[in-house]
This record gives C-alpha cells, sequence and structure tokens, in this order.
C-alpha cells in the first residue's frame, strides 16, 4: 500500500492480499467453480485410490509403487494447497487472503511442486535400474535407498520453497495489494513490488531451469538406455508389459515439464499472467487429476489390484 506525502512515496506494510482470480460475471464464475470443483473431487478420489490401493495390495509392495504412491500423495496436497481457497473466492466479494495466510500457500505450493519434479525423474531411474540391471535391481533399491531418495526430493523441495519464499516476501509491496492470480505465487507478486526484482526473477528462472533441466537429463538418459534394452528382447509380451509401465511415466514427466517451464523457466513468464492463469489449472488442476487416471488405465498391475480390492469390499 503506498501514501503520497510531498511528492514522496511512503511505504506501509500489507497485512492482506486480494486474489482478483478470472475475470467475467456470475455465469462465469460459476462455470469456474463447477470446474474446479468437479476437477478436485477426481483428483482428491483417484489419488486417495490410488494411496489406498498401493498401501493394501502386497503385490504393489515394491520401489515403483512406493514412488508412485509419493506422487499421489503430493498431487493430492499441492491441489489441497490452492483448490479450496480458489472454490470460496469464486462467489466471495473481498476475495482476501492475509499475508501470512499467502506467505504459506506460497510456501507449501514451492515446496509441494519442486519435490514432484525431482519424484519423475526418480522414478525414470527406477525404471532404469529395474529394466537394465534386473539382477541387482532388489540391491539397488532396497527399502532404505528408496526413502533417502524421497527424502531427498523432499530437502530439495524445501531448499526451494524457503528461497522462493523469503526472496519474495522480503520485497517491499508498494504498487497494488490486488494479486492477477488465483493463488498466491512468485511471478503475479513480483508484479506487485516496488524495488528491482531482477535477482528474484534470476533466481526464479535459474532454480526452474535447473529442476527442469535435471529431470530432463535423467529422463532422457535412462529412456535411451531402457529403449535399447526392450529392442533386445525377445519377448513380446515383455516389451509391451514395458511400454505401458514407461509409457505412462513419460506421459507425466511430459505434461509436468512442459507446463512448468511455460509458467517459470521462460523469459516474459511474469508478464503474461493471463497466459499465466490458464496453464496454472493445467498445472494445479488438470495434472493432479490426470496422473492417477494415467497411471491405473495403462498399468495391469493397478488395475488387478483395483479388481481385488473391489472384490474385497463387495465380499464385506
Amino acid at each position: 500500500m503506498t501514501t503520497h506525502r510531498n511528492g514522496n512515496l511512503s511505504i506501509v506494510p500489507l497485512r492482506e492480499f486480494v486474489l482478483v482470480g478470472f475475470r467475467g460475471g456470475v455465469e462465469t464464475q460459476a462455470l469456474l467453480f463447477a470446474l474446479f470443483l468437479a476437477l478436485y473431487m477426481v483428483t482428491i478420489v483417484g489419488n486417495l485410490t490410488m494411496i489406498i490401493v498401493i498401501t493394501l495390495d502386497a503385490r504393489l509392495h515394491s520401489p515403483m509403487y512406493f514412488f508412485l504412491k509419493n506422487l499421489s500423495f503430493l498431487d493430492l496436497c499441492y491441489s489441497s494447497a490452492i483448490t479450496p481457497n480458489a472454490l470460496a473466492n469464486f462467489f466471495s466479494s473481498s476475495k482476501v487472503i492475509s499475508f501470512a495466510g499467502c506467505a504459506t500457500q506460497l510456501s507449501f505450493f514451492s515446496l509441494l511442486v519442486t519435490t514432484e519434479g525431482l519424484l519423475l525423474g526418480v522414478m525414470a531411474y527406477d525404471r532404469f535400474i529395474a529394466i537394465c540391471s534386473p539382477l541387482s535391481y532388489g540391491i539397488i533399491m532396497c527399502t532404505t535407498r528408496c526413502t533417502r531418495l524421497v527424502m531427498g526430493t523432499y530437502c530439495g523441495g524445501c531448499l526451494n520453497s524457503i528461497v522462493q519464499t523469503s526472496l519474495t516476501f522480503q520485497l517491499p509491496f508498494c504498487s497494488s495489494n490486488r494479486i492477477n492470480h488465483f493463488f498466491c505465487d512468485v511471478p503475479p507478486l513480483l508484479q506487485l513490488a516496488c524495488a528491482d526484482t531482477a535477482l528474484n526473477e534470476l533466481v526464479m528462472f535459474g532454480i526452474c531451469g535447473l529442476i527442469i533441466m535435471g529431470t530432463t537429463l535423467v529422463v532422457l538418459i535412462s529412456y535411451g538406455y531402457i529403449t535399447v534394452t526392450i529392442l533386445r528382447m525377445r519377448s513380446g509380451s515383455g516389451r509391451q508389459k514395458i511400454f505401458s509401465t514407461c509409457g505412462s511415466h513419460m506421459t507425466a514427466v511430459s505434461l509436468f515439464i512442459g507446463t512448468v517451464f511455460v509458467m517459470y523457466a521462460q523469459p516474459g513468464a511474469v508478464e503474461s499472467m493471463e497466459q499465466g492463469k490458464v496453464v496454472s489449472i493445467f498445472y494445479t488442476q488438470v495434472i493432479p487429476m490426470l496422473n492417477p487416471l494415467i497411471y491405473s488405465l495403462r498399468n495391469k498391475d493397478v488395475k488387478d489390484a483395483l479388481r481385488r480390492l473391489g472384490q474385497r469390499l463387495a465380499a464385506l
């Protein structure tokens, strides 16, 4: 907020922000509310189902499904960090979020999204070991190592969250308190700052670029070796199963990396808020909803586990 005295700009610390959200009248807001609610409900049901099935079915107690369960958990959490507040604001006249609430939302969102990006790289490495070194797989991907890999992704997420949140909220906000977005994110917050944001943008582009390049490199190298191994296989059924599993993962990686790149790792991303809102719907609403569908519909083991769970429930 600002006041003007004798031509000088005086900065008054903000206590709250207003999430502008989407343009449009009551009908547009109602349509968006229905869309967000439908996507969120499918996200909750799909990811909770994956977590429950993997937890209860002993045949899915392997590193691959351990990572997949963590992916479902992350999808559930980072969608929940955004959607409930967005739903409430569609019919709210004030659309206010406190300064602390905004910082908390950004912190959790950065943590969870970064962790998911790193986890997708870990999942590619897991498939590489499983397919290219099957005899050593149980030794290399033991429970301890899998746990450490997942903890490492969370540590990376925490580091990025601390850096992004602290750098963003140490800025003075004086141009306005109206965030041109439906949740608290770095690009729209930088637009409100009345100080030089070059360092913030450099850090954002640098960290996101590093995560995207690192994950993409791990995925490409892993799947390069996997492709060579598959082509050497004589079993047609073995090839089909591997292609199905790896195809699901490649679809999830492509969707996630593509949208994050458009939003955070390209020049001009900070200025394109209208485009950013559309892209944000995709990676905060659509991708968390699609991931359990991608992994369940194209995975025979998961479909069999769902069938067994349904039979057990029907027998009760």
